[in-house]
């Protein structure tokens, strides 16, 4: 233990989130995969998206948000297409099952897209894209949340936070994988401004009467801001058209009236869509995928940090090192279901 937390290696943090999760009522596959994505953000020195979120997996299915035992369905509506019905479940696991098929079907066909339907969601989508990545393939994620964000030029909620995510292979490295809020910052930041009592940019978001504030629970209370005004603002709409409508899944208005004031994790759906290099060039893959690493060169050349850069120097330290948890997260972590 330490002033500021208590330092855990990666084994004991999946061992506790598996074993906290199991003791809220979550099946063991699912809880070993939820706590998979729980530990990557907290190695990747990504605490929004981290350990923290276990306090929030565990209220969904304390509410009665999640089926703790759903059985994912994958079927396949079209050869390049992939469906997986999670139940009700969270999208951990339904995206497991839907993984190798997906993967199967981009390489026969080029292109191939995956649709989790009836999914809860609370983690980030860099995994998804990182996983197919490193298979190889180029990835692209989208979902939407709880309509929490207001869109450009209005002060009520309509969005989700509705990140999109991108991976690319790269070739004997890590990938190229980006993954952002189109909201101005990620739902969990603001709530853990508020966890310890600090303000919020201005900019973030509203209060419930529409106007700017400083105070994280107010805007969490009211609404977030779109990054970039309009663009970000039609980049989530492109989002809940893209995960919502188009999969036959709920927009962020319709999971947030789904909730009915339970206080759960978004309910919905996720679109991603695998793209096979080879597919496009054949015997000219690799001469194109170095014209794409000559790019990355050009970038870091003149001193600029390429996405997901700060996440694979973090990851490398918490392999090593283990990683801090602050003491009081560790407290509340504790306190679910009795001590583990």
């Amino acid at each position: 233990m330490t002033d500021s937390g208590i330092t855990m290696t990666l084994a004991a943090l999946r061992a506790l989130a598996q074993a906290k999760l199991k003791a809220v009522g979550l099946a063991a596959d699912h809880a070993d995969a939820v706590a998979e994505t729980m530990v990557a953000g907290e190695r990747d020195g990504c605490a929004s998206h981290g350990i923290y979120r276990l306090l929030v997996a565990a209220a969904s299915v304390r509410a009665g948000v999640v089926v703790p035992d759903a059985r994912p369905v994958v079927s396949r509506p079209g050869k390049a297409l992939v469906r997986v019905d999670g139940g009700g479940g969270f999208a951990q696991l339904a995206f497991a099952h839907g993984l190798p098929v997906l993967v199967e079907a981009a390489r026969t066909h080029g292109i191939a897209a995956l649709a989790l339907n009836h999914v809860v969601h609370f983690a980030a989508l860099w995994p998804e894209v990182e996983a197919l990545a490193e298979q190889g393939l180029v990835a692209l994620a989208v979902t939407p949340s709880h309509a929490w964000v207001a869109p450009a030029g209005g002060t009520k909620p309509v969005f989700g936070t509705n990140p999109i995510a991108f991976g690319w292979p790269r070739p004997g490295q890590a990938p190229f994988v980006f993954d952002f809020a189109t909201s101005v910052v990620a739902r969990g930041e603001i709530e853990l401004h508020r966890r310890a009592g600090l303000p919020v940019p201005e900019d973030w978001g509203y209060d419930a009467e529409g106007a700017p504030t400083t105070d994280a629970k107010a805007v969490l209370d009211g609404a977030m801001r779109t990054f970039g005004g309009h663009k970000g603002s039609a980049l989530a709409a492109m989002v809940e058209l893209l995960a919502g409508p188009l999969i036959g899944d709920m927009t962020s208005r319709e999971s947030l009236a789904r909730d009915g004031g339970r206080g759960g994790s978004p309910i919905g759906g996720e679109l991603i869509v695998a793209i096979d290099p080879a597919g496009f060039l054949g015997e000219e893959t690799a001469a194109h995928l170095a014209r794409a690493e000559a790019m990355f060169a050009a970038i870091e050349a003149q001193g600029a940090r390429l996405p997901s850069a700060r996440r694979y120097a973090a990851r490398a330290r918490s392999l090593a090192e283990g990683v801090v948890v602050p003491a009081a997260l560790h407290a509340e972590i504790m306190a679910i279901g009795g001590a583990a």
